[in-house]
């Protein structure tokens, strides 16, 4: 959360408007973690799916932004798909091969 308070001054807003924008993008997690722990029964069915996402989100995010050397060129997407298929390889290799 602080990255996104500096990152939101950094465009150039006061440092109070900053904390509050700052504050706000916090806010939704509570919320849906409320809306989530509400509908648990009905969401058992899709859980597994939501879960593939989440980890999808997150290993683009860790490719595209926290591997800088990926990301840089004008070949940065090649290298991400690239990521992709071998991470997809890799887990069919483990599943078929025990």
């Amino acid at each position: 959360m602080p990255f996104i308070r500096l990152k939101k001054r950094a465009a150039g807003n006061s440092r109070w408007r900053s904390f509050i924008i700052g504050s706000l993008s916090g806010a939704v997690e509570p919320i849906g973690a409320i809306a989530v722990l509400l509908l648990a029964s009905f969401l058992m069915p899709v859980l597994p799916y939501m879960l593939a996402f989440a980890t999808g989100a997150m290993f683009y995010v860790v490719v595209e932004e926290l591997i800088p050397e990926a990301s840089e060129g004008q070949h940065s997407n090649l290298s991400t798909i690239g990521f992709a298929i071998g991470f997809v390889l890799m887990m069919v290799l483990d599943v078929v091969m025990g």
